[in-house]
């Protein structure tokens, strides 16, 4: 059966969509124009204005295609793990494995959507309202971990989540030039720091050993 023109025009969208990542990360964006994006997607420059109205529309799309896409690769990432320490490297995990399986592109592309972000008041409002989705939905994993292993964070959900954050990208960043810079052993101790944990030494929370009776743990307390 022919498709509709619904299903013809999301086709265009995600075509474009996945040419403007390619071509923003590899050569940035502002030495791309939108008939390279339109000629790398098989589609008309027609195509790429009517859909988003010019590059800057395909930045906001690419924005917006990864806020919802972030929560997916983090749920993935976080299936199965049962214990405190496989997801805490399981965050770490999903980004590594995200810039992998994009053939390295998704740090440059993010890097290159923030520099616009702070130059250009559009999308910057637009990337500002991806971090706070990100570091909202973060928070709340935060406090349902703590809850589920026994621990207490040690200040506000959000700014918690703020600096595990910025732990994240900073590391994959190092990482993207230098892996052996960080090794996923010393990411999760990183992290285990932002919350107030001690170092695993090897054990680590699960829902089985967690306290029934729910005592916290404080910073420097021994799990």
């Amino acid at each position: 059966m022919g498709r509709t023109q619904e299903q013809r025009r999301a086709e265009t969208r995600a075509l474009l969509l996945a040419a403007a990542a390619d071509q923003f990360a590899n050569k940035g964006f502002h030495a791309t124009s939108a008939e390279a994006v339109a000629t790398a997607a098989d589609r008309t420059t027609g195509a790429l204005y009517d859909h988003f109205g010019g590059k800057e529309g395909l930045l906001i799309g690419l924005l917006e295609q990864w806020i919802e896409q972030t929560i997916s690769d983090l749920t993935r990432s976080l299936e199965g793990e049962t214990d405190l320490d496989g997801r805490l490297g399981a965050l770490w995990a999903g980004l590594i494995r995200r810039d992998s399986e994009s053939g390295d592109a998704w740090l440059l592309l993010e890097f290159e959507l923030w520099l616009h972000a702070v130059r250009d008041p559009e999308i910057g409002t637009v990337g500002a309202e991806r971090f706070r989705m990100m570091r909202a939905g973060l928070a709340g994993g935060l406090e349902d971990w703590s809850e589920e292993f026994g621990f207490e964070l040690p200040g506000p959900a959000l700014d918690i989540a703020a600096q595990v954050l910025g732990l994240l990208v900073g590391a994959a960043f190092q990482y993207r030039i230098d892996p052996t810079a960080f090794p996923q052993p010393v990411v999760v101790a990183g992290l285990r720091r932002l919350l107030g944990l001690p170092s695993a030494d090897g054990a680590t929370l699960s829902r089985s050993s967690a306290p029934t009776s729910k005592p916290r743990i404080q910073a420097g307390a021994t799990p």
